[in-house]
């Protein structure tokens, strides 16, 4: 009998899902119980494909704009938030909607709204494109706002000359983001400070639980989409902060457990959109090749949680 060697795992905490993904979710079923399917949901509720393909099988009706969905079916917003003309032209429609948007997303859009009838220039850290920046830009008049991508952006992109504040994605990272603020600060002396920190809990928590982790670790795996914004985060955070290697699968079948032989010790964690029962896929993934022993890192413990919109909580 072939003796397995033993390898480390440090989990890191907190992983996976965070107050507002667990709140999208639970909108998309209770509207299928509510209402039986099929419920349609504008762009993915959260950016993970084995979510979006369990309520696929619930019953679930994922579109991209709404005119693909049928006036008389229920519609929900997906958690990263929508530009003010989809609940408009939703309401024109007399649709059923739900609005899914993270509490925390709703946040900045009321906050960039008030700066900007205040008549601030609102500058907007973000990654052009992505669902949520779209949202925020979306409840915003045209030309009140700049994207700034980079510290190149905020040391050269051209600003109008009018009273200035920022505010950021809640799913960027930490460090990068800190660095896009002190250079606007130098650029812009007199920029006004926003009223709170845009970056969510959430995301801060996890970066903070892979820093944690990764100096000990030979390779950082972390649970997550591509095309998830605080997953990729997590990737690049773990190898800043010192992992030799930091890699990102989706499932525990994209794994192949040889990438461990002879480290010893490795971190996971997951993006605040994926589910802990992908991280249990990526641990019985290992115990093919390995006798693992487990040990949690947590940094934080988490008791936030949101409440359903109205509609749904009678």
């Amino acid at each position: 009998m072939t003796v397995k060697p033993t390898l480390h795992v440090l989990l890191a905490g907190p992983r996976g899902f965070c107050a507002g993904v667990d709140r999208a979710i639970k909108i998309v079923e209770e509207t299928l119980r509510r209402f039986g399917p099929p419920v349609y949901v504008r762009h993915e509720i959260v950016h993970n494909r084995f979510v979006v393909n369990s309520l696929r099988a619930k019953g679930a009706i994922f579109v991209e704009e709404l005119d693909e969905v049928p006036e008389d079916a229920p519609v929900v917003f997906s958690a990263h938030g929508v530009p003010k003309a989809v609940p408009a032209e939703a309401r024109r429609r007399n649709m059923i909607y739900l609005d899914a948007t993270c509490p925390l997303v709703s946040k900045v859009h009321r906050a960039a709204e008030h700066q900007a009838a205040a008549g601030r220039h609102i500058l907007l850290i973000g990654h052009e494109g992505h669902p949520e920046v779209v949202g925020t830009l979306g409840q915003l008049p045209p030309g009140s706002f700049t994207l700034i991508e980079t510290v190149e952006d905020a040391e050269r992109k051209p600003v109008p000359d009018l009273p200035l504040t920022y505010t950021t994605q809640t799913t960027l990272s930490v460090e990068d983001t800190a660095g896009i603020v002190t250079a606007l600060r130098r650029r812009f002396p007199e920029m006004a400070e926003p009223a709170k920190e845009s970056i969510c809990y959430a995301t801060t928590n996890r970066q903070a639980a892979v820093k944690a982790i990764a100096a000990r670790a030979g390779v950082v795996v972390v649970v997550g989409a591509p095309n998830s914004s605080n997953s990729v985060r997590l990737r690049e955070v773990a190898e800043r902060a010192g992992c030799p290697r930091a890699i990102m699968v989706q499932r525990g079948s994209d794994l192949d457990p040889a990438l461990a032989d002879g480290l010893g010790t490795i971190g996971i964690t997951a993006g605040a959109s994926a589910p802990e029962v992908l991280v249990e896929e990526i641990l019985a993934r290992l115990r093919e090749r390995f006798t693992l022993t487990l040990e949690e890192v947590v940094v934080a413990q988490e008791t936030v949680t949101f409440k359903l919109p109205a509609a749904l909580a009678k």
